[in-house]
């Protein structure tokens, strides 16, 4: 058949608090234009972020029940450790509260002032860890990922002449590591190929240099290997996970996405070394290493999240029911960024409202139109994320993130009505500029207003 159905039963249901027009307005002129700081009880569909918002199994609400909440080496640890080096093969496997803990962790044991970490496209929180440390971030994505229309198959890949460049410019020596993102969230949720993964390798092992992951959708990207990239159609997603992993030194996982969780994150080693020095970093912060921040409930839920992320059935849902959401709304005349990615779809703001320059910050201007005409809550990606200390974007987005499991077809065909509505009223959209921003991560809690 060709209608493909969420591969669960709903079992418990959660009420969604009506509202008007009018409520959307004051509450929207309350947050300072800011959708962040609108409270979830007044929002319809909560499309803000796909981190820590899916809906958790049965056999997930099981291992809550069963977690042991041991000080020190609770066996749910140990369950979770287990189920992180069968997929992964790293030795070294700490569990943190969520992926920003470790990236802080990392960065601030190899970054540091003078240094430069490479990425296809970093996103907020790592370049945020990155910079603190007083390193700098540099995105190398290939000229096809910066373009929104264009329909490669996979945009998020590393530019790997602009790498080896980067090498011979700066030195090895202030590059500490290279970092790829699976999947490029900043650019549009786009996969990385194997094959890119694999060259990425061969420079890093050219210069003598460690390789990780920001492997927050290691899951999605794996699949997107699975139906695009030639020669890996016949192979399992676990298969081409574990593949992925036996290429890279290390990697942050924010278990919030792939890992089917609401809370947790991994940090991951193959360097002894350098897993005793962040280690001893998580003992100061997080935890005992055992638990990392986290009850052993969480732990539990974790390690079954990632045995059911697998799931073939749940990703070809997963994957399918983002690509509906895009091509509906592609058809009515706004433009995505192409093709539609795994986890969400990025609306290209720059053309929605081609009025608005980067400056009052279409994006944004687009996400307070969604929550005043339909109580939709969506993020922007653009010049208010990015554009901080004079940066300029290469897009201007505005992503509409899927949770995991929560919301049925006829809450995406409500998405779907009211983005095209907002798009035929797009001329009438107003620019913003901010009134109150804090010098770091200024998308969470600035404030803004609109222009006249």
């Amino acid at each position: 058949m060709k209608t493909i159905i969420e591969p669960f039963r709903v079992k418990v249901v959660e009420p969604i608090r009506m509202t008007t027009r009018e409520h959307r307005e004051a509450v929207l002129q309350r947050a300072g234009m800011n959708v962040f700081l609108i409270d979830a009880r007044d929002v319809l569909i909560d499309l803000l972020t796909d981190s820590g918002t899916g809906a958790m199994s049965s056999e997930q609400w099981a291992g809550v029940m069963r977690g042991d909440e041991s000080y020190a080496g609770a066996s749910s640890f140990h369950r979770f450790y287990d189920r992180l080096h069968d997929l992964t093969g790293m030795k070294h496997i700490l569990p943190t509260h969520q992926g920003r803990a470790s990236e802080r962790i990392l960065f601030e044991i190899v970054g540091g002032d003078g240094k430069v970490v490479p990425n296809n496209n970093h996103f907020d929180t790592t370049r945020a860890n990155i910079e603190y440390s007083g390193a700098k971030a540099v995105d190398l994505v290939i000229e096809e990922g910066r373009v929104p229309q264009s329909r490669h198959p996979f945009k998020g890949i590393m530019d790997l002449y602009r790498l080896e460049r980067l090498f011979e410019e700066v030195g090895p020596d202030k590059i500490p590591l290279v970092m790829l993102t699976i999947t490029n969230n900043s650019g549009g949720g786009q996969p990385v190929s194997l094959e890119n993964i694999r060259e990425v390798r061969r420079v890093c092992d050219k210069y003598h240099k460690p390789f990780f992951f920001d492997a927050c959708r290691f899951a999605e990207n794996a699949y997107f290997i699975k139906k695009r990239e030639p020669g890996h159609g016949d192979r399992s997603v676990k298969d081409i996970v574990q593949e992925m992993f036996s290429l890279v030194d290390g990697a942050t996982i924010s278990a919030k996405k792939d890992g089917l969780v609401n809370i947790g994150g991994v940090l991951l080693f193959r360097d002894a070394e350098l897993a005793a020095r962040a280690r001893n970093l998580l003992i100061l912060t997080e935890g005992f290493p055992t638990y990392g921040g986290l009850a052993g409930r969480d732990l539990e839920a974790m390690a079954q999240g990632f045995e059911e992320v697998l799931q073939e059935d749940y990703l070809q849902y997963r994957v399918r029911s983002v690509e509906y959401l895009g091509e509906r709304i592609r058809a009515g005349g706004v433009k995505i960024v192409e093709p539609p990615g795994g986890h969400a779809i990025y609306i290209d703001a720059a053309s929605f409202c081609p009025h608005i320059s980067p400056e009052e910050f279409p994006g944004q201007a687009v996400v307070c139109a969604l929550y005043r005409h339909a109580g939709i809550r969506a993020v922007e990606i653009g010049s208010l994320m990015f554009g901080a200390g004079g940066r300029r974007p290469d897009m201007e987005l505005v992503r509409l993130a899927i949770p995991r499991r929560v919301y049925t077809q006829s809450h995406i065909d409500y998405v779907i009505e009211a983005v095209l509505e907002v798009y035929d009223e797009r001329d009438k959209l107003k620019g913003l500029q901010i009134t109150e921003e804090p010098q770091q991560l200024r998308h969470f809690t600035a404030r803004l207003q609109e222009r006249e």
